[in-house]
């Protein structure tokens, strides 16, 4: 029964499960600040929307990659995603169908819960759930067999419009959320490219196109870079336009974690030393989360 527990904990990187929420929460954060009007009942709703449907997410990867995963030879990644260092339906502590049933549950959670959104914002929420678990699934099938990143530029778009969805629970779609999508799709895709330069000794052993298996280490850390710079000039416009200065105070810290981020990734010529970026790039997603929510607190 321990090993089962630890499995299930490893499936849905339970020692995660906290950003999620927050991240869809920073979304409806917003929201209310630009409706001027707060609730507590829709807040936690979307906190355990947010936490049960992310997790879904976090399963449906292992799902669609469980033959996949067992070609793995490095355990760098494993070990920093995994609090028991272990990838539970490879190793079969988890079955497949153990892990289709967590899957399940999970999904059916939060449908049920998303019915309890105000009409008709809970059909936005609907159907961006959908896209992202279809673009979670595409993101993996795709990036097995293409010569172009069309896997990661479509595919991370599932990370993208968690915290819409969270904005569109009582919000339309307006200015807001065309500078979140700005500021928060660069950010997405260089932290896709921070997580493939680190795990190119398994993405190889599984014949992967991933970035930097279509362009090398060097493309890699450019494609890093490039949508870093990206990134700090959408999140400035971001918290300049439409933020106060607590947000501006939380993305300046989180600006100079990604830029010292980049240098590690940079300098680094193996895999266990690049690692070093990644707390740092998860770092400033929670500071930017932290940083919205209490400063639309504020304003509220």
């Amino acid at each position: 029964m321990r090993d089962k527990i630890k499995g299930y904990i490893d499936l849905t990187r339970a020692h995660f499960a906290p950003v999620w929420p927050l991240l869809f929460v920073s979304g409806l954060m917003l929201a209310f600040r630009d409706g001027g009007f707060f609730s507590w009942q829709i807040l936690i709703l979307a906190f355990f929307i947010g936490l049960f449907g992310f997790e879904a997410g976090m399963v449906l990867n292992d799902i669609v990659d469980h033959n996949v995963d067992k070609k793995d030879t490095d355990d760098t990644m494993t070990n920093y995603w995994r609090p028991f260092k272990e990838r539970p339906i490879p190793s079969g502590i988890i079955s497949l169908k153990e892990a289709v049933a967590v899957f399940l549950i999970l999904v059916l959670t939060t449908t049920i819960l998303i019915a309890f959104l105000p009409f008709p914002n809970l059909i936005y929420v609907y159907i961006i759930m959908v896209y992202a678990y279809s673009m979670e699934v595409f993101y993996q099938l795709v990036k097995r067999k293409q010569k172009f990143p069309f896997a990661q530029l479509l595919g991370r778009t599932d990370l993208l419009m968690f915290p819409i969805a969270g904005y569109l629970i009582v919000g339309q779609f307006d200015f807001t959320v065309i500078l979140y999508l700005l500021f928060f799709y660069p950010w997405a895709l260089a932290h896709l490219g921070a997580n493939d330069i680190v795990d190119t000794v398994n993405d190889e052993a599984k014949e992967l196109q991933t970035i930097a298996g279509l362009y090398g280490i060097k493309g890699n850390k450019l494609w890093v870079i490039i949508f870093t710079v990206i990134h700090l000039i959408t999140s400035a416009l971001f918290v300049l336009l439409d933020m106060g200065t607590i947000a501006l105070i939380g993305f300046s810290i989180a600006w100079a974690l990604i830029i010292f981020a980049n240098v590690i990734i940079i300098r680094s010529e193996n895999s266990k030393s690049r690692l070093k970026a990644l707390p740092l790039f998860h770092a400033s997603l929670l500071i930017y989360i932290l940083s919205m929510i209490i400063d639309s607190i504020v304003i509220i």
